[in-house]
């Protein structure tokens, strides 16, 4: 039976919680929440378990900070026996506007340390990643400050309908794939 893992990128902490750099995090945790299932705390992830219409899904949220994200991911992917081509990586981008979402089979690390060290552990750039937008509304200088930032009561405003958007790519992914979710989100 083919297995799917989903990870969400993301810095465990209180002090990270609502920040643009956490959006992996926050897309599967109102995933968690629409399915009715909980993270539980394992090997270098929260992690839960689940079915999705008989589809074994495995979610996580790598506990290692994001710029050791690919021990977690590569972990999981040996643990639970999943094909590199049933991964997606969930991703704040800051090269697409706030909101906007943009699945892909492959590509660089664009800069993400998350990415970079995914890449570097699983030794290729050829996994499935949903880069969701936080926009890039900084002054020179200030790119950390604004990643780590927490999101505005008017950014909140968009978010939470984007969110609902990528938790429904996810569910495409699983049922149909990455190139026909592809088609439908990045048109969106």
């Amino acid at each position: 039976m083919t297995k799917f893992l989903i990870v969400g990128l993301g810095n465990s902490g209180t002090e990270y919680e609502n920040t643009r750099h956490n959006i992996g995090f926050e897309i599967l945790n109102y995933f968690a929440k629409e399915e009715k299932i909980t993270f539980s705390n394992d090997r270098l992830a929260d992690v839960a378990h689940f079915k999705l219409k008989g589809k074994p899904l495995t979610l996580i949220k790598p506990t290692t900070y994001m710029n050791l994200s690919g021990k977690a991911v590569n972990y999981w992917l040996q643990q639970e026996k999943i094909d590199i081509a049933n991964l997606l990586v969930i991703v704040d981008e800051l090269a697409l506007p706030l909101g906007k979402i943009r699945i892909n089979p492959k590509g660089s690390d664009g800069g993400h340390n998350g990415l970079k060290n995914i890449q570097e552990v699983l030794n290729t750039s050829n996994y499935n990643r949903l880069r969701f937008g936080i926009g890039s509304e900084f002054s020179k200088g200030k790119q950390v400050d604004f990643v780590l930032g927490k999101w505005t009561d008017e950014e909140q405003k968009i978010l939470n309908e984007r969110i609902k958007i990528a938790a429904e790519a996810i569910k495409s992914f699983v049922f149909i794939g990455i190139e026909r979710t592809m088609n439908i989100v990045n048109t969106k």
